[in-house]
């Protein structure tokens, strides 16, 4: 028997796992009170925005992959917001930038979590709103122990905040300093906007989706609008030095609904493999997945040897390159190309012994690819300075700034979800007081140049880094699985599905081995660099493995030995059984069940 870090958990009845302990208790107890997947996912994201606010938030984003007991097909919901009707290319550049900043109410898109969770709880849930949305309001009002890194990141910004963004530390600071870790901390103002939604939802009368819609409309047309209306037009700092006014307006709001797509997706090895359109990077994990089969059909590379280290590594340089190149909320997408047989071929072609250290977007169907001007030359090393910025910020010793969290949940009917909630923490643009909560900055993910997928444009998706992913076997539901790490979600995913549906590891056993990514692409937050060959590796690893990749021209980082990776993951069996397993790394995930 293999050591885990824990156990694979099993059983018949619910299963959660999410990146906090809270947020799954949380979870578990909507089973429990008899409600069904989608109760427990919304519940444990709302908590989400409470217990790691410094990961997430109410003004951020939530994609998510689901499926229902009734209907095995796998449906996307978007929550990720558009740019504001006054984001234009033009508006950027006349404040003298060339890149949108990471921080600030600038970098600020529509947002489009809550709307989310309540579409999927107003078409799926089955229970009241005041029963789902209770706990978060609990925690927000009540208290919840402190996380030592929640602390340390309102530390890091405690300058700012007392210099300019005075109604974050209104919120945040405690004589001028971070509560300590473990203390108990209050968000009276947020707690008082949960029950402002539920109040509307129950004085709307009617049935289940009467009343959750009466709490959309509340959010994006009554109280919550018209706060969000007047606050965003107020100048702050932002990482470029500068002060500028927000865009999003309450009209914005109005505009916006989430919606529900049809996934893309792959089959791979008797597996259907479901992702997000390209206004998110999910479909280059397909690419991935294609790119290794194409190089050699017969074998599942391992991603603890040097062999498949260096395969894998090579596919996701190129998939990514395309993202650059190709992704965007835009119609004209190659995609069915960009997944094909023959396109995974030529790309695998260009796998060879040697690391490339190049960035190689491919031509699909004859099109000439086309990069941002700061892409081409995105080469310098990653700032240090600015604490505000990008959701990536998983440092090379696995420490990170601002992240993501993940929330997986699957019931004993069979529904399953798997959400990524991100964006609107705590360091990314001053607090809103009257709602308790701050803006996102997803829209740094736009580039500023003309005529790309990913250029701004009013109304467009950010090209996001949240990547939920939904896994069928054999056309029935088996794996809701995702993970924080803003470019790296998706290699780390890549690992945990070559380890889990190829090579037959158990759910805990992939999660626990060793991690590893690659930052030899733009990255996709400010100030979008690139580290050309570069691969950064947990220590267990293996010293044989990292030189071996360094013998094959791999610019090889060795860091801690538990630094790296974020995954959850639920599966269910055809016979009912249930099983969950939780990111040991940063003692914080938790999957609970039975």
């Amino acid at each position: 028997m293999t050591f885990t870090t824990r156990p694979t958990l099993e059983g018949t009845f619910g299963m959660v796992s999410s990146t906090h302990w809270i947020a799954s208790q949380v979870g578990m107890r909507l089973l429990e009170r008899g409600g069904n997947a989608f109760d427990a996912a919304a519940a444990a994201g709302f908590v989400l925005h409470v217990v790691e606010p410094h990961l997430n938030g109410p003004g951020g984003d939530m994609p998510a992959v689901v499926v229902t007991a009734d209907d095995p097909t796998p449906r996307v919901l978007c929550g990720q917001g558009p740019a504001p009707a006054g984001a234009t290319i033009e508006h950027y550049r006349s404040e003298g930038l060339d890149l949108v900043p990471g921080s600030g109410p600038l970098a600020a898109a529509v947002p489009g979590a809550v709307d989310a969770w309540l579409l999927l709880l107003r078409d799926h849930g089955s229970l009241p709103l005041a029963e789902v949305l209770g706990p978060a309001a609990h925690y927000a009002r009540h208290g919840h122990p402190l996380l030592e890194r929640v602390s340390a990141t309102v530390e890091r910004v405690a300058d700012l905040f007392t210099d300019d963004w005075t109604t974050s530390a209104d919120l945040w600071l405690e004589g001028g300093r971070a509560p300590a870790p473990g203390s108990l901390h209050r968000n009276p103002a947020w707690a008082d906007t949960l029950e402002g939604l539920v109040a509307e939802a129950e004085a709307a009368g009617g049935d289940h989706a009467r009343r959750v819609e009466a709490a959309r409309r509340a959010w994006s047309q009554g109280f919550v609008a018209d706060a969000v209306d007047a606050f965003s037009r107020r100048p702050f700092r932002d990482s470029s030095g500068e002060r500028h006014a927000g865009l999003v307006s309450g009209e914005d709001l109005a505009r916006f609904e989430a919606t529900w797509e049809a996934p893309v997706t792959l089959d791979w090895r008797g597996h259907t493999v479901c992702k997000t359109g390209p206004w998110g990077q999910g479909p280059a994990l397909l690419q991935a997945l294609a790119t290794i089969d194409a190089v050699d059909p017969g074998t599942v590379p391992d991603p603890a040897t040097a062999d498949g280290v260096h395969v894998v590594a090579e596919a996701m340089k190129l998939a990514f390159a395309d993202r650059e190149a190709w992704y965007g909320d835009v119609d004209d997408v190659p995609l069915a190309t960009l997944l094909s047989v023959g396109y995974a071929a030529e790309r695998a072609a260009l796998v060879g012994d040697r690391a490339s250290h190049d960035l190689r977007p491919g031509s699909p169907d004859g099109r000439e690819p086309l990069l941002a001007a700061h892409a081409r030359g995105a080469t310098q090393a990653p700032l240090a300075g600015d604490a505000t910025t990008g959701e990536p910020t998983v440092e090379r010793s696995g420490l990170t700034r601002g992240d993501t969290c993940h929330v997986d949940v699957v019931d004993r009917f069979g529904n399953m979800v798997s959400a990524t909630p991100s964006g609107g923490w705590l360091q990314s643009s001053p607090t809103i007081p009257e709602l308790g909560f701050c803006l996102g900055s997803r829209m740094q993910m736009f580039w500023l140049d003309e005529g790309l997928p990913s250029s701004l444009a009013p109304g467009r998706r950010p090209r996001t880094t949240l990547t939920p992913t939904l896994v069928l076997r054999e056309g029935r539901p088996f794996v809701a699985c995702g993970s924080p790490g803003g470019d790296q979600q998706d290699q780390w995913q890549l690992l945990f599905l070559l380890r889990t549906l190829g090579l037959g590891m158990g759910l805990q056993e992939a999660v626990d081995a060793p991690a590893w990514h690659t930052t030899s692409f733009p990255g996709s937050f400010w100030p979008r660099t690139s580290e050309p060959g570069v691969l950064v590796v947990e220590e267990r690893l293996g010293a044989d493995v990292v030189a071996d990749l360094e013998r094959r021209g791999h610019d090889v980082r060795v860091e801690g030995p538990w630094s790296l990776g974020r995954l959850c993951a639920v599966s269910r069996e055809d016979d009912g059984v249930l099983r969950a397993a939780a990111n040991p790394r940063g003692m914080q995930g938790y999957a609970v069940g039975r």
